[in-house]
């Protein structure tokens, strides 16, 4: 049986990857379940861009920078898709099947061990939850093409098998998250995206995230070097990429203000780029400080901190005018 990207969601699958996942990008890759956004979005023939609102009310925990994704109202709101989880009564290829009939595409929990656009990470060397989108599947082909991270790409043959879990055993298997995506109203009945920027913006935290990422750093700087390399990948992941993607996005978003009516948010994206790339200096720091080298990061966090304030405070202005 063969199973299509239905008629309610029709995807094109040469498009192309979205400029946001461009080679030139200071962060190529944001984190896995917004970059499945970014694309599946585009394959759909819609402007990710709006959806980056969902970057200005990131925050920082004291132990990680939120893992920024599109707010499923977000996406009701700028785009007409509805998202709510699947309840799985039957096996995930069976489910992932059914959409084509149901007009729905599904989201699907997966082991990076499968999917083979993680060569040089985690195709058959680590297993890592990650989300893709599957747009067609044909099961007595044993193929599979689906949306993950930077783009579309396809499976087959024992990935094919892997990542459906149709192989023999006899061990339990935890069901994976799954959610459907439905389209709600025609594609532009949609509500002004400067409304979903307010909204983000209220919604930001009180005490600048990029402070208290910089506290949680300078404590890391102590305890990295008898943590090892390993950890240290995993912590930066948390830490230092998601900040730095986060602002490469808002700034995506900043230059595109003038055209939603918000005039002079563009001179944000200059501020949020320097976060960017300040995120990416201090974690090749910090990959020494985890090999034991002394490294001091003081000025650098301070000047991040600094224009985020700034990026986010020239951002309000522009859009409560």
């Amino acid at each position: 049986m063969t199973a299509e990207a239905p008629g309610l969601l029709d995807v094109d699958e040469d498009r192309g990857s979205h400029p946001s996942h461009s080679g030139d990008r200071i962060w190529p890759e944001t984190n896995c379940y917004l970059d499945l956004w970014i694309e599946l979005l585009h394959t759909l023939g819609h402007d990710p861009v709006p959806m980056y609102a969902c970057a200005l009310s990131a925050d920082h925990d004291g132990e990680q920078w939120t893992f920024v994704k599109p707010d499923p109202a977000d996406l009701r709101e700028l785009y007409g898709l509805k998202v709510v989880e699947e309840t799985l009564w039957r096996p995930v290829l069976d489910t992932v099947e059914s959409g084509r009939a149901r007009g729905l595409l599904h989201t699907v929990e997966v082991d990076s061990w499968w999917l083979p656009d993680t060569a040089g990470t985690d195709y058959r060397s680590g297993h890592v939850k990650t989300t893709i989108v599957p747009l067609r599947v044909d099961r007595t082909a044993a193929q599979m093409t689906y949306v993950h991270n930077g783009g579309v790409h396809q499976l087959e043959g024992d990935d094919f098998a892997g990542v459906f879990n149709l192989g023999p055993t006899s061990e339990w298997v935890l069901l994976p998250y799954v959610e459907q995506v439905r389209r709600m109203v025609p594609a532009g009945a949609v509500v002004d995206p400067l409304t979903i920027v307010r909204a983000h913006l209220n919604r930001r935290p009180s005490v600048n995230p990029v402070e208290a990422l910089g506290r949680s750093v300078a404590a890391a700087v102590e305890w990295l070097p008898e943590a090892g390399v390993e950890v240290f990948h995993v912590w930066a992941f948390a830490t230092l990429r998601q900040c730095g993607a986060t602002a490469e996005i808002a700034a995506d978003l900043a230059e595109r203000l003038p055209g939603l009516g918000a005039d002079g948010g563009e001179s944000a994206a200059p501020l949020l780029r320097e976060v960017s790339a300040g995120a990416k200096a201090v974690q090749f720091k910090m990959a020494r400080a985890a090999r034991g080298r002394a490294v001091d990061v003081t000025d650098t966090m301070a000047l991040m901190a600094e224009n985020w304030q700034q990026a986010l405070d020239i951002i309000d202005a522009s859009v409560r005018r």
